[in-house]
Order: structure tokens, then sequence, then C-alpha cells
């Protein structure tokens, strides 16, 4: 339990070691000491090196680990080590690259499992206890049912512990990490590792599973563009899972990879609103220390540029960072939509406070006037229609100013004051290969999309919800002027089936677009 508290915060070097075939085959450059100084600098104590052993290993007995490779990844764990960081080393890709044929295939799984550890264990046994080994990243088994995979995991697990325990030197102790099925914080899952570990009788074993939130909120799809009541009470029976199956009872969990899914993504339009995006993540601090879970972020890219070793999003990795120590008061929305062409009217937000005190409004270094510039009434914060104008200026479109809703901890919530028009969509023509919607956004932005055919019933990928996914099927093209439809999307439309869009946007406007697919021919018309 010590260790693992010690080890909070933690930070993933994703898509590097586990790339496959090659360190860099993922887009990231060949991980450097200052890397690691990097990292331990900003005030993470320990990392987590997923490693993909397939690719450097042979596929037949003795199952051997090409020694340069071993080499390789000793070199960056002994960086680490050498910066106080602790580190979690594990088999990661190898989960679906392989492990997960073990059904099908016992003895040879097995073989090649027990194999890859005696090696690993052999070559890092006397390293000292900030290094810990994980049996398996998400481990998963084909064509299985529960029972099964839960059966394949504890003798994997079990397997694991055996070889590593008994390599000597510093493995007689060294802290194991071991993981539920698809490191799923379920119940029922949660439950059957603790069995397992139980029957293990090692007081050096840690509990790891992953967060990534609500499904749909996660990759917006279903109408779930906000991290509302549902989302919120997802990630509290998880926490609370957590606590109440391990850590109440004195294992210490690992959270060994948190976030959401494809955000940030600095290669494509963001899926999450930036706002809900902020209060995910600060509930998620909040939940990990009350619950006494230690975190480790998951950095394929999202967070640290590798070339230049710079926050990419200092804002947002700020807010996670504040999170460790602290609570942050936010508010329903982070932006107030102000119509161009529309009247201006008084606008409402309302606070949530995370047990803080409320402090004021600024613009700047300005405080707003309570009573005169705005009013506040229990949680709700009101602004008239003359501080709105006034605070929107020039009034062009897109943001005009942001202001700030301060607290007695924690960081300021900031709220950006934007003008917009409902935006215009023109006809278009293309193939089922992409449809590229012109669009005038006129200041607003686009939360999702729904797509219906004629007789109601819903259209696209996901046919269990008219919303669709975001990126996936549709995405904004703010600089270029446009909507992009996916090939995937419009693949699935029924030939020569009328199919009508609705653009769900951030200011509330909704706009009507049809779009019809005749063989590889797609015309779309605004409606």
């Amino acid at each position: 339990m010590a260790v693992v508290k010690a080890m909070q915060p933690s930070w993933n070097l994703g898509n590097t070691l586990d790339a496959i075939p090659d360190e860099t085959s993922w887009g990231n450059p060949p991980i450097t000491k200052p890397l690691l100084d990097t990292v331990k600098a900003q005030g993470f104590r320990s990392v987590r090196i997923p490693v993909t052993w397939s690719s450097h290993q042979s596929t037949t007995a003795p199952y051997t680990i090409d020694p340069a490779f071993m080499n390789r990844v000793k070199q960056v764990v002994d960086w680490a080590i050498a910066d106080g960081l602790y580190v979690d080393l594990n088999l990661h890709h190898d989960s679906w690259t392989w492990i997960n044929t073990m059904p099908a295939d016992h003895g040879g799984v097995l073989a090649r499992f027990d194999a890859t550890w005696t090696q690993i264990a052999t070559a890092f046994r006397d390293e000292p206890r900030l290094l810990l080994f994980e049996s398996v990243n998400e481990p998963q088994f084909d064509n299985a049912t529960d029972a099964r995979k839960q059966e394949l995991l504890n003798e994997l697990n079990t397997s694991f512990h055996r070889i590593v325990r008994a390599s000597g030197g510093g493995n007689t102790d060294r802290l194991l990490l071991l993981p539920t099925v698809y490191a799923t914080p379920s119940q029922v899952l949660m439950e059957g590792l603790a069995a397992e570990m139980a029957s293990l009788n090692d007081d050096n074993l840690v509990a790891t599973v992953h967060y990534y939130g609500f499904w749909p909120f996660s990759v917006n799809i279903a109408g779930y563009t906000r991290f509302d009541a549902v989302s919120q009470q997802d990630m509290t029976r998880a926490f609370t899972l957590m606590h109440d199956i391990f850590v109440a009872k004195g294992i210490p969990v690992y959270l060994g990879e948190f976030g959401l899914l494809n955000y940030p993504d600095f290669h494509h339009p963001a899926m999450i609103e930036r706002g809900e995006g902020f209060k995910y993540f600060e509930q998620l601090g909040y939940e990990a220390r009350v619950n006494g879970v230690t975190t480790a972020v998951w950095d394929a890219f999202n967070y640290l540029n590798r070339d230049s070793l710079e926050w990419r999003d200092l804002e947002l990795i700020n807010r996670i960072r504040s999170a460790w120590t602290t609570r942050s008061g936010t508010a329903s929305s982070d932006t107030v939509y102000l119509p161009k062409s529309g009247t201006v009217g008084a606008q409402t937000l309302a606070l949530n406070q995370n047990g803080t005190s409320f402090r004021g409004v600024w613009q700047g270094n300005r405080k707003l006037v309570q009573g005169r510039d705005y009013s506040l009434s229990g949680d709700q914060v009101t602004f008239g229609a003359a501080t709105l104008t006034r605070l929107a200026g020039d009034r062009a479109y897109g943001e005009n100013t942001t202001i700030q809703f301060r607290f007695s901890c924690g960081l300021p919530w900031p709220v950006h004051i934007r003008t917009y028009d409902t935006p215009a969509l023109s006809n278009a023509s293309g193939t089922s290969g992409g449809l590229v919607i012109p669009t005038d956004f006129r200041g607003d932005q686009l939360a999702t999309m729904e797509a219906k055919y004629a007789d109601g019933s819903n259209a696209g990928t996901a046919t269990w919800t008219s919303y669709q996914q975001f990126n996936t099927t549709f995405s904004p093209d703010y600089s270029g002027g446009a909507i992009d439809l996916t090939s995937e999307f419009l693949g699935s439309l029924t030939g020569g089936a009328p199919v009508t869009l609705t653009f769900h946007f951030w200011s509330g406007a909704t706009v009507t677009y049809h779009v019809t697919r005749s063989g590889t021919t797609v015309t779309g018309d605004d409606a």
C-alpha cells in the first residue's frame, strides 16, 4: 500500500516500446534520458513502460527474446530508475497478438507466456524494488465464455507469480500487478481478481484496472455530449468498487491507464467539448484521491510532445495535475453563445462548486461587480444583456473574450463569450468514399449529428441510436469550412434511401440536411 501510494501520480510511455513492429513505428521518436528527466521534473513519481515483445521474439520454442531488444528495454528502465521513478513493466499488445488465442492453443500460449516471463524475470532480477512487473495488459481471450476467460487469466496470473518469485534476487518480494479481464473495473471482474489474489497468499500483489469513462460519452455517441449525471455515476461507481473490493481490504489499486478514448487527439477535431473534458478529469482526480487509487495517465502522444518535451495543451494538463491534490469549481458550461443577428438576452450558468466557495467573476485582472455586471442566486450566475453585449465587444463571429469564475481553491473556471449565427450548409456531391459539405459555421461549434431514414428508423453505422459517433462518421473542418461525412458512414447507408441528418451545435442551433447514396454516388442538399 505504501509503495503504490508513493507512485502517485503516474505516466504512461505509450505507443513506443509497445509499438508494432518497432519503437518508432507509431510516430513517436526513440526514448531518451531527457524524456524521463522531463517526466520526473513535471511531478510524476512513476512511469508505466508498456512493452510488446512479440515482434522481438521467436514464435517457436524456446521463444527467445532478441537480446538487443531486451537490452534496450533495460536501458529505458534503468534511465527511469536513475531518476528515482517507480517503473511498471509489462507484456502489452501481446494480449491481442497471441495471448488471445489461448482458448484454441492453450498449451502453446502458456508455454510462450512462461518462457517470456522467465526471460524478463531473469534479466531484471537484480533491479531495485522501484521496478514492478505487470503480468499482461488488458488480457482478452477469443471465443470463450466469461467464466472461461476468468479461468484462463487466473492460470496466467498464477504462472506469472510462480515464475517471478522462483527467479530469486529482487524478484522474491517485488510488487506484482495483476489485472482483471480486459482491465475492466466491473464488480464481477474485480471480485474474480480478488479471489485469485487471495489464493496466491502474497502481500506484495497489486490490483490493476483501467478507466476511460462511460463509453458513449468517451467517444461522443448516442447524444452523450456532456459529462452528465449518467457519466458521473459511472465514474463514482467504478472508483467506489475499486475501493470496496481492494483498497478497504489492504490491497492497493494501480489505475494503469486513464483518460478519454481518442481525446485529446491533435490529429483530429476534438470529439469532447473542452469544458466537459475539464469536468471529467476534475472528478476523476477527486474520485481517485478519496478512494486511495494511484492513477497513470495514458499518453500515446496526447499530452507530452516527445520532440519538444513540452506539453501540447498546458491548460488541460494543469487541470489533470491540479486534481491530484485539490478540487476545482466548474459550471454548467464553459461557453456563452450570443446571437449576432438576433437579440442578446440574459444568460445563466449553474455553478458546480465541488466543495469550494465561489469568489466572483473576473475579466483579466478586473473583477466584475456583483449586482451590476451579474447576479448570484444560490448556484445560479446570471449575466444581463448589457453586460454580455459589452463583454462581446465588436461581436465578430467566434470567441470575443474569456472571463473566469474563481473559487476558494483549485483552478478558475473559464467562460468563453462567443458570437454566432445558425450555421449554413450548402449542397454537395461526392462518392461513398466521402462527402464534403461546405459549411459556414458562423462562430458556432458542432456537438453531434443525428441520422434517420424517412420512416424514422436510424441510419448510419450505429443503428441502435440516431446519434452517430463523432469523427468516425462525421467530422467538422472549421478551418476548411466544411463538415466531412466519412466513407464508413456513407457505406452503411441503404442505397437510394434519403437520409435526414440533423446537426446539433453547441449554441443550441440545429440544421437539417439530406443525403442520398446511389451506388457510389452521394448527393447532399440543404433541407
